[in-house]
């Protein structure tokens, strides 16, 4: 028998320790769901061709019609008064004609406004870019966040599902469908919010991936502190995962998100929860015997991370306010001394903080009624859909025909999708409760946070188009049950079920039927999203409900 030399006989035990730590760290990331994901060229080319098909279905017709419509009369008139003063600033009777017609004029006078700036400084930035002359200026810093919404979730379904096709369903779902496209092409800060939220969602879910993959790659460096070896030793409670850079994007996310609205606090809430469940079942799911008090150590840790960088970034977004004088409320610390700990607070961060409790007390007392107000409980059925502008064109003027015409916007969402996406959200709710599939959670909370925390403020005046902060958690909801259909498919073609082999081609064919079915329903109600002049019996033709009108 030979015997080894000191050297090979420590080689070989270095590679059978190294091919050791390798099989560990492969069952870890199979637990804790972390394996790799390859998509290859087409995960790249697909979310392409989707983001130009978004962009192709925005832009077009974008300085139709020149009006400020809706609330753009407030949006894109404040974007302007930022780039004058840095501020918000009062605009006199028939300000809108003048704006219209190129010659905007603010008054001198401060503003008092109920949203944070941000969204309006992006509005800013279309105007600075294209000029107030033109409705392509306070527009089109809307069409760019739609489309980058499109983007980010087709490439969030591609990873969830770990499926190019799904990433690319999708996609195209959001680039067509009505409602986002309207909001997509108006001057309102919901589109904004609803970036921020999915972005931030984004970022969590790589937060997520990378924080697995690093407990899988300690864990099976060091077995013995649990979990690397089926927790023989988990009484620990494993290493302490301390730099989690997605995870502090997020935060900034977050706080830009609320910097556009206030309702995305919402959001930072329950994804706050989210994150916290995650970081638990991920120390479980490796075998470690601490999880519980390892998981709410990740929480402290998310909560003295996340939250004050979040609030820097809110803070931040404030820079044109706090830098000048002149801006509503700007100077009430001069006027209101502080007293005990209070004095310790800068003099502008105290009167920002009291502009706050006025937005606050604006929005418990905002009841007024409004024809296209709505209920929350309506939403999920599109009961009452917002006339952002509607024109009636007597026959033979302005291009009109024959017969009379109409000119509209409506925020109208695709029916097949959002009617479809609601029975997809019950199925999905069902697969929570039977399965506890993490991706169904987190699609959930992305609904929750955007719908049911209105149910809150019963009696406050608001609108359908407050839902596409959430409509991309919608999409994700009909990919869940796309991802269903597929599996199944792909199970019974895989010879559980004799006789079954095309089964996964008619399940991808099923799915894609949904998808064309959409996009003919799309093509369809085009018109009533981008102010197309159409005869007003078609018009009609698309009211199916009495309410839509």
């Amino acid at each position: 028998m030979t015997r080894q030399t000191p050297i090979v006989a420590a080689t070989d035990r270095a590679t059978s320790t190294e091919a050791a730590r390798g099989a560990r760290r492969a069952r870890l990331l199979r637990r804790l769901g972390a394996e790799p994901f390859r998509p290859g060229l087409w995960g790249v080319w697909i979310p392409a061709l989707v983001t130009m098909l978004a962009a192709a279905l925005r832009v077009p017709g974008l300085a139709r019609p020149h009006e400020l419509i809706f609330d753009e009369t407030y949006y894109a008139k404040d974007a302007y008064a930022l780039l004058q003063a840095g501020y918000e600033l009062s605009w006199p009777e028939e300000a809108d004609e003048a704006f219209l017609a190129g010659a905007p004029a603010p008054e001198d006078e401060a503003s008092f406004v109920v949203h944070p700036p941000l969204g309006k400084w992006l509005i800013a930035l279309g105007i600075r870019a294209v000029g107030a002359d033109s409705a392509v200026g306070w527009r089109i810093a809307s069409v760019v966040a739609g489309v980058l919404t499109v983007l980010l979730v087709a490439l969030i379904a591609q990873r969830m599902f770990r499926s190019v096709f799904l990433g690319g369903v999708a996609g195209v779902l959001l680039a067509v469908e009505g409602h986002h496209l309207v909001m997509s092409r108006a001057a309102l800060l919901d589109i904004f919010l609803s970036l921020f939220v999915l972005a931030a969602f984004g970022a969590l879910l790589a937060d997520r991936w990378q924080g697995r993959r690093r407990l899988a790659e300690l864990l099976a460096r060091a077995p013995e502190a649990g979990g690397g070896d089926g927790g023989r030793a988990g009484s620990r409670r494993g290493p302490l995962l301390l730099w989690r850079p997605w995870r502090l994007a997020a935060a900034v996310l977050l706080g830009c998100a609320t910097s556009v609205k206030l309702s995305a606090l919402a959001f930072v809430a329950v994804f706050g929860v989210l994150v916290v469940l995650w970081d638990l079942q991920a120390r479980r799911a490796a075998g470690l015997r601490g999880w519980s008090s390892a998981g709410l150590r990740d929480g402290l840790l998310a909560v003295v991370t996340v939250l004050p960088l979040a609030a820097v970034t809110y803070v931040i977004t404030w820079t044109g306010w706090l830098v000048t004088s002149g801006g509503w409320g700007r100077t009430w610390h001069l006027t209101h001394p502080a007293e005990g700990l209070g004095q310790l607070v800068p003099g502008p961060l105290r009167s920002l903080w009291h502009y706050h409790v006025s937005i606050l007390e604006f929005h418990e007392g905002l009841s007024d009624g409004h024809d296209y107000a709505s209920s929350p409980w309506t939403w999920p059925f599109m009961g009452r859909p917002v006339s952002m502008h509607y024109e009636s064109i007597e026959a033979g003027s302005s291009g009109c025909g024959e017969a009379a015409c109409s000119q509209a916007v409506l925020d109208l969402a695709n029916p097949v999708i959002w009617w479809g996406g609601l029975v997809a959200l019950l199925v999905v709710v069902a697969l929570w409760l039977g399965r506890r599939d993490w991706r169904h959670g987190a699609i959930l909370s992305g609904v929750l946070a955007g719908w049911a925390v209105w149910l809150f403020f019963p009696a406050r005046t608001m609108f359908f188009f407050y839902t596409v902060a959430y409509e991309p958690f919608l999409i994700l909801a009909l990919v869940a049950v796309a991802a269903l259909v597929m599996r199944r498919g792909a199970s019974r073609a895989g010879g559980r079920r004799p006789g079954r082999a095309g089964s996964s081609q008619r399940a991808a064919a099923l799915v894609l039927a949904f998808v064309l079915l959409a996009t003919a329903a799309s093509i369809f109600f085009h018109p009533l999203w981008t102010a197309e002049l159409i005869p007003t019996d078609q018009w009609q033709w698309r009211m199916w409900l009495e309410s839509w009108v």
